[in-house]
């Protein structure tokens, strides 16, 4: 009975090693993840802005779309979004839509940060971050320009210049 036993706990911790390995590496190395890169769709996304107004990404079909991932623990992000605003105020017009998607931070945070650079943009919730997986972001801000036709002209990780975002801008309202 005891080598029967023995054996039976051997074939269970085989297992549970087996499949707690290949959990481990389905979350560090992304399997079964979409990388997205130049010339890909982004996934679509529903997510609701700061006055409780859902958003998708299909929404804006046909248009010159910035979705930019930031948070406001994160310098190079907070650096970012005032540059952002002015660029959306330059180029608006010409049909250009920023979409600032915060990562699950409180409302009480990012409603104080909205209004302390008094930012003009939408600002959309990603509350369970299922979208910033679904992007399979790494490290912030990561921010995805994508074209009138649905396809990223680029995808920038970490921190611009103001001048940075212009030049991709005004590239991606030419195509």
């Amino acid at each position: 009975m005891g080598k029967s036993r023995k054996t039976v706990q051997i074939g269970i911790l085989i297992a549970v090693l087996i499949i707690g390995g290949y959990a481990i590496g389905s979350t560090l190395f992304g399997a079964g993840n979409t990388l997205l890169k130049e010339g890909s769709k982004p996934p679509d996304f529903k997510l609701a802005d700061l006055e409780g107004n859902q958003q998708q990404l299909s929404d804006y079909a046909g248009k010159a779309v910035v979705v930019n991932f930031w948070g406001t623990f994160c310098p190079p992000c907070v650096k970012e979004m005032p540059e952002f605003e002015r660029q959306y105020l330059k180029w608006k017009d010409q049909g250009l839509i920023v979409l600032a998607i915060n990562l699950s931070e409180d409302t009480l945070t990012v409603n104080n940060f909205v209004r302390r650079f008094d930012l003009h943009y939408p600002i959309l919730r990603d509350m369970n971050r299922k979208t910033e997986r679904s992007y399979g972001l790494k490290s912030y801000p990561t921010t995805f320009f994508i074209k009138p036709d649905g396809s990223i002209m680029e995808i920038m990780v970490g921190g611009m210049t103001e001048v940075e975002i212009d030049e991709r801008i005004e590239r991606l309202l030419k195509l």
